[in-house]
């Protein structure tokens, strides 16, 4: 991002640190540097990458990346002040700091006196030295400082003088960015904006000149050339403002908001709004907020386009499941169910739609369920490339169809790969791959000095183009030996089943009135490494619903792959 973009806001990814913080999110040297990349070709000026010194994992990160630096973003080290009563030069922490070799450093201090007493158990005064020693420290080592206000609108509610002094300390020891922390998330919108007026007016600073006076085009994080008085959005006189909340009271985003409407012009958050007890302020919330609705400049247009693709991606890196209701990005954000929501969206989508859903990279989804009507069937064929009338026999077939098995327990909401099946049923369209012809499953379970072990067999035979195969798997349960079972079978036939792979399994019990004997429908998500697709299953036995799950995968799988080879076909 340039700084001559009109109303420019800096926004300052923490995923890497504050996100992996999250309880069950561990990250990789290597995680850590595909996200980073990501994050640089979406277009964040400022990525935290960790605090070095404080285990190899983050030390190896900068060194990585100093052998092969990012495109455009300024990675930044992230570091406390000095431990009290000694010097910054000497403390072992900040050579740490030098060491990584960014040109950024953010400085977390305290401003809350509660914590100065009880937590680092020292005087108010050697709090301030500690701040202004650790900042002055690192701009003569030729570094640009972030200040990071911990605790500070708990610290300005408490006791504002003294945390007013905290930043002007930070302000003349030559931080160029002060940023209010919600380090507790407990901080109210209302709260927020009022605290962030009186600060400016306090410090007597300029809340118009936050995001545009005396900025010049940044360059490459990289060209060695470039003053240190233009690299990334703030002069040596003139600090500018950021804010960084927490979301303990799902106030975060809207906290954030609050903060750049009054003249913050850095904010800080992480992808998908992780972090550690209720997270961060979700920066794939915030930024569309930011410049769709209150026109403020984050990136540019193309890269904004990207944002939903970049959010599942960082979710499969990290290993979480994507929010499916999240805003913007999840895959319900743009969903239309109700006939009549359907029928008003594909007249206008202004009726139902906030924003366009491709502004954000998103698409717009047609769910199919029993409260679905003809509108629902014909958006839905259309999106899968089937024309399909209001008159056509087929179009109540379908529906007639999808109420029955829905009825019955089925699922298509989240399992549309299963119901563009059942449409190429309907049409006549479906191609049968192979035929079962049975299968059977062995499980053991072990029991002896240690950890019990367990494992099951599969034995499943099929028809091939008139060919009978029988084939034998192991899996460490009898889904998976029934599914490495099937691919056995068949990849001599299909060799492109062999770039399958399952990625989520659920089961859900119907009826648990009816105990063991309950029925159960299977969800399973598939893919090929570029795309996902979900099927279902429906049955009293746990075993087949996940054979008709597992089977629709690979039969749709196959479909995709013969769509792709038509389409190369037809290029050339």
């Amino acid at each position: 991002m340039t700084s001559q973009a009109p109303n420019p806001i800096w926004i300052y990814d923490t995923t890497l640190r504050d996100g992996s913080q999250r309880e069950g999110l561990s990250l990789s040297i290597e995680d850590k540097l595909r996200i980073a990349r990501q994050l640089d070709q979406l277009g964040i000026p400022f990525i935290e990458g960790g605090w070095p010194g404080a285990n190899p994992k983050d030390v190896q990160f900068f060194w990585r990346l100093k052998e092969e630096p990012l495109t455009q973003a300024e990675i930044v080290a992230f570091c406390s002040t000095r431990r009290p009563h000694k010097t910054a030069a000497d403390d072992p922490m900040l050579q740490a700091i030098l060491a990584a070799g960014t040109h950024w450093v953010t400085i977390f201090g305290k401003s809350w006196d509660l914590h100065v007493t009880e937590g680092l158990g020292t005087t108010l005064d050697e709090n301030l030295a500690m701040i202004r020693d650790t900042i002055e420290y690192l701009r003569s080592q030729g570094r640009r400082v972030i200040y990071d206000a911990e605790h500070w609108f708990d610290g300005y509610k408490n006791n504002p003088d003294y945390a007013l002094k905290t930043l002007k300390t930070a302000m003349d020891a030559g931080a160029e960015w002060l940023v209010f922390c919600d380090t507790n998330g407990g901080t109210l919108p209302h709260e927020i904006g009022q605290i962030v007026r009186d600060v400016i007016e306090r410090l007597e600073l300029n809340p118009e000149n936050q995001g545009r006076a005396g900025f010049e085009p940044t360059l490459s994080p990289t060209t060695e050339t470039e003053p240190l008085e233009t690299r990334h959005g703030a002069s040596l006189h003139s600090p500018r403002l950021g804010i960084h909340t927490h979301n303990d009271s799902d106030t975060a985003v809207a906290n954030a908001l609050m903060s750049v409407v009054e003249g913050v012009c850095m904010v800080q958050g992480t992808m998908n709004g992780y972090g550690e007890r209720c997270g961060n302020a979700n920066l794939c919330s915030l930024i569309p907020n930011l410049q769709i609705k209150l026109g403020y400049h984050c990136m540019q247009e193309e890269q904004l386009a990207t944002l939903t693709q970049v959010s599942r991606s960082i979710s499969e890196i990290v290993n979480l499941a994507p929010d499916d209701h999240a805003a913007f990005v999840g895959r319900s954000a743009f969903a239309h169910k109700g006939g009549i929501h359907v029928s008003a969206v594909e007249r206008n989508p202004l009726t139902y739609e906030h924003i366009p859903p491709q502004q954000v990279g998103n698409q717009r989804r047609i769910v199919i369920s029993d409260q679905s009507g003809l509108s629902n069937v014909l958006a839905k064929a259309k999106s899968f490339g089937h024309e399909l009338h209001k008159q056509d026999a087929a179009c109540r077939q379908i529906l007639g169809r999808l109420k029955e098995l829905e009825n019955e327990g089925y699922q298509f909401e989240a399992a549309e790969a299963s119901f563009d099946l059942l449409m190429r049923d309907a049409l006549g369209q479906k191609q049968q791959h192979f035929e079962l012809k049975g299968f059977q499953v062995h499980s053991d379970m072990l029991q002896g000095i240690g950890t019990p072990y367990s494992n099951a067999m599969a034995t499943i035979k099929v028809t091939v183009n008139g060919e009978d195969i029988l084939e034998v798997a192991e899996g460490n349960g009898p889904v998976s030996a029934l599914d490495a079972a099937l691919r056995k079978a068949l990849v001599r036939f299909y060799p492109e089943i062999g770039t399958f792979y399952l990625t989520d399994y659920k089961v859900r019990i119907l009826d648990g009135a009816a105990g063991t004997s309950a029925k159960t429908r299977v969800l399973v998500e598939s893919s090929n490494g570029k795309q996902r697709w979900t099927t279902v299953g429906v049955s009293a036995n746990i075993l087949e619903a996940s054979y008709q799950a597992v089977v629709e995968g690979i039969e749709y799988g196959l479909l995709l792959q013969s769509a792709v080879k038509t389409a190369v076909e037809q290029k050339v």
